[in-house]
C-alpha cells in the first residue's frame, strides 16, 4: 500500500498573530506543484480559527497542539475537543514529549485526550518517543512497545483510521543530536510491527508513521526516503516558511 506522506509542522509556543497568518501565506505560496504530499500546521489555540478560515482554498490543515480529556466544565484554561472542532481545527497533537516531560502526562491521560480528539471528528497525531537514558540502556523498544500498548491498543481497529503516530525520540530534539535513517527506520518498522501484531496487516499497511526528531532541510531526503517513515512532525524547520517548503518538497518527490 502506498501511503501519502505527511508533513506536520509544530510551532509549539511561537509566532505573533501577524507572523503566524503571514508564515502561513509565505508556506502556502511556496508549495509545488502538483503537491504530491499534505501539509499539516499544528497551531497555538488562539490562531486556529483565523488560520484554518485563511486556508479554507488552500491544501494546508490547521490543528492543534494538545486537548482536554474534559468535555466541558469548571476547568480553567483547558481547550475541549468541541471547541477545537467548533472553530475550524482538522487535527490536534497528543502526548508530545513536552507535554509528557513538563505537565506530567502519563500514557492513560494521553490515552483520554485521543478518546476525545475522536470523539469530536479530529485526528489525533500520537506522539511517543524514548529519552536518552532509556535509549542508552536499551530500553527504547520495551518505552515504545509500552507507550503504544497504553496509548492506542484499547482502541478499535476502525479507529486506527483517525490516528496518525509520530514516533519523536526525545534525545534528538533541540539537543543537536539526530537519529540516523537506519536508526529512525528501525523503530518506525518496530511501531508498524506493533500495530501489525495487534490489529493486523491492513491497520499497519495504513499507519502514517511520522519521524519528529529534528527533521531538517539538510536530513529530509534520506529519512523521508526509509520505507516506513511516513512524513515528519517538524518543529524548528515549520517556522522558517523556505526551511518547511524545502522539507515540503522533499516529501513530493520522497520514494
Amino acid at each position: 500500500m502506498t501511503r501519502i506522506k505527511l508533513i506536520a509542522g509544530n510551532w509549539k509556543m511561537n509566532n505573533t498573530f501577524s507572523a503566524a497568518t503571514q508564515l502561513v501565506s509565505d508556506i502556502t505560496a511556496g508549495l509545488p506543484n502538483p503537491l504530491s504530499a499534505e501539509v499539516w500546521i499544528a497551531a497555538p489555540f488562539v490562531y486556529v480559527h483565523t488560520l484554518a478560515e485563511n486556508c479554507n482554498n488552500t491544501p494546508i490543515r490547521i490543528g492543534a497542539q494538545d486537548i482536554s480529556t474534559h468535555v466541558s466544565g469548571a476547568f480553567t484554561g483547558e481547550i475541549s475537543g468541541e471547541m477545537l472542532q467548533s472553530v475550524g481545527a482538522y487535527f490536534v497533537l497528543v502526548g508530545h514529549s513536552e507535554r509528557r516531560s513538563y505537565f506530567g502526562e502519563t500514557d492513560e491521560i494521553i490515552a483520554s485526550k485521543i478518546n476525545a480528539a475522536l470523539s469530536n471528528n479530529l485526528i489525533a497525531v500520537y506522539c511517543c518517543g524514548e529519552t536518552q537514558e532509556e535509549r542508552e540502556t536499551g530500553n527504547h523498544f520495551d518505552i515504545i512497545k509500552t507507550q503504544l500498548q497504553t496509548g492506542l491498543f484499547n482502541f478499535s481497529e476502525l479507529a486506527l483510521n483517525n490516528i496518525v503516530i509520530a514516533y519523536e525520540p526525545v534525545w534528538a530534539i533541540g539537543t543537536g543530536l539526530t537519529a540516523s535513517p537506519e536508526q529512525a527506520q528501525e523503530m518506525h518498522a518496530f511501531i508498524r510491527t506493533q500495530i501489525l501484531n495487534k490489529f493486523g496487516a491492513t491497520a499497519a499497511d495504513k499507519m502514517r508513521i511520522l519521524y519528529g526528531g529534528s527533521l531538517k532541510p539538510g536530513n529530509a531526503l534520506e529519512l523521508l526516503s526509509q520505507p516506513d517513515i511516513d512524513g515528519g512532525l517538524i518543529g524548528g524547520a515549520s517556522l522558517v516558511a523556505a526551511d518547511f517548503n524545502h522539507i515540503i518538497h522533499t516529501a513530493s518527490t520522497a520514494i
